[in-house]
């Protein structure tokens, strides 16, 4: 299902809003699309671009991912898991619609380029999936944050030791690179994920649905041919000033030097759709955070008898996860928590629960912490623990990796004897009758 497909499927559910009258790039359109925040936005009617569209917010709601991978939402994870553990390698084809034009070198300034926010350090490209090939591991395929200095250029953020900053720093000249905007839900998906070296995430992407690649024209990197925009350049050993731009838990990161992107060439669609996802939220938070739950669901199932796993967007989709358990042991809790923490680093306070809770009503986890927890018990502090860079509470320490107090709640029912509690029934919610209320305030309508 690629994007336009997947907009088609949204439309026929009633998730899409579409927005015809003209709106300016420049703050206005992202503006409005904060407003719309969960649901897909398509902008029909972009100042300054015409023949272009814009569209948001098309990962901003697990049932959006549903719906593409043909899953109920509670199972996204396990399609997730199953597509890591079996990649599969994507066809390549030549005839690819991302490049039904072609622009060489072409200039950015023709792309709808969003500026997000009054303070942000020019318009920026948040939804582009960049492709490199590291001399050692082969493709990668990872999002970067790309800041337009003008018709050719980028400054584009590498966070350090990851894929691209390596493949970079183990090239001597420039490393080609390519760009691809407006892609499927389950392409985005993948470039999301973290899987071995030498795993190509598009081949994450193809065992989750058909990901067909073609070759770039300008280098021998590998696209999703069903990609709206491909920009294709080099990422040179230049350093200029990124920055300042919003992140993802909504706050704002510092300006850096960081390397200069060239664009040698521009292909796309007829009629594209380019992709603004919006910083610091529901998008950036859910592609960030539900490709991390298989990794923290295989960490525990190795200690305790897993059910399930949420990254929540009130942890910025980052730092916070509840995790559902079988408890079998008065231990599985804590060991479920610890587990937690090997499963994704970055976490900084994990709430474990039974299998009466749902994990992803964050009022039904709150009830379990009410009714379940006592912090001298089910409180576990760890303390001085390797973190996320992402937390602005954390201990940075320039060239370190940044440092972290944690906390785990064990919100299980507590056992009070080696099989189980005493009174189980105490620990749970008593069922209310259910009926259809509709039926009498129609009767009294009818009066």
């Amino acid at each position: 299902m690629d994007l336009r497909t997947f907009l088609d499927a949204a439309r026929a559910q009633g998730w899409l809003a579409t927005v015809d009258r003209p709106v300016d790039p420049n703050l206005e359109l992202a503006a409005v699309a904060y407003a719309l925040d969960g649901r897909p936005v398509l902008f029909e009617n972009v100042i300054g671009h015409p023949g272009w569209r814009v569209v948001s917010g098309v990962a901003a709601a697990r049932k959006h991912f549903a719906l593409a991978l043909g899953v109920e939402p509670g199972d996204i994870l396990f399609r997730l898991a199953e597509a890591m553990a079996r990649p599969q390698s994507p066809p390549v084809i030549e005839d690819a619609p991302c490049q039904e034009v072609i622009h060489r070198p072409g200039d950015l300034r023709d792309l709808p380029i969003l500026k997000h926010l009054p303070d942000d350090a020019g318009p920026y490209v948040t939804a582009g999936v960049a492709i490199v090939r590291d001399p050692d591991t082969g493709l990668n395929a990872s999002y970067h944050r790309l800041q337009r200095l003008d018709g050719r250029h980028f400054a584009a953020r590498l966070v350090e030791n990851r894929g691209t900053y390596t493949a970079w720093r183990k090239t001597a000249g420039d490393l080609p690179i390519a760009i691809a905007i407006g892609l499927p839900l389950h392409a985005l998906l993948a470039a999301s994920m973290s899987p071995p070296a030498g795993v190509f995430e598009m081949a994450i992407a193809q065992a989750l649905a058909p990901t067909p690649l073609t070759r770039c024209l300008t280098s021998d990197l590998l696209v999703p041919a069903q990609a709206e925009v491909v920009l294709e350049g080099r990422i040179t050993h230049r350093l200029t000033a990124e920055g300042p731009f919003i992140d993802l838990t909504e706050t704002s990161d510092i300006v850096r030097q960081q390397p200069v992107i060239e664009i040698d060439a521009i292909t796309h669609r007829h009629n594209p759709i380019y992709h603004a996802l919006l910083p610091g939220q529901l998008e950036h938070k859910l592609l960030m955070g539900m490709p991390k739950e298989p990794g923290i669901f295989a960490a525990v199932r190795e200690v305790a008898d897993v059910r399930n796993v949420h990254i929540t967007p009130g942890g910025a989709s980052w730092l916070h996860a509840v995790v559902q358990i079988a408890k079998h042991h008065p231990d599985d809790g804590r060991r479920a928590i610890e587990a937690a923490y090997r499963g994704h680093g970055s976490l900084k306070h994990v709430v474990v629960v039974d299998e009466d809770i749902d994990i992803f009503d964050p009022n039904d986890v709150e009830w379990a912490i009410a009714t379940r927890v006592q912090a001298g018990r089910d409180v576990f502090i760890f303390r001085d623990q390797p973190s996320s860079s992402l937390d602005p509470s954390a201990r940075h320490i320039p060239g370190q990796k940044s440092r972290s107090d944690k906390a785990g709640v064990d919100a299980t029912i507590p056992w009070d004897t080696p099989t189980g509690p005493t009174h189980p029934e105490h620990f749970h919610r008593i069922p209310f009758p259910r009926l259809d209320v509709e039926a009498y305030l129609r009767e009294r309508n009818d009066r």
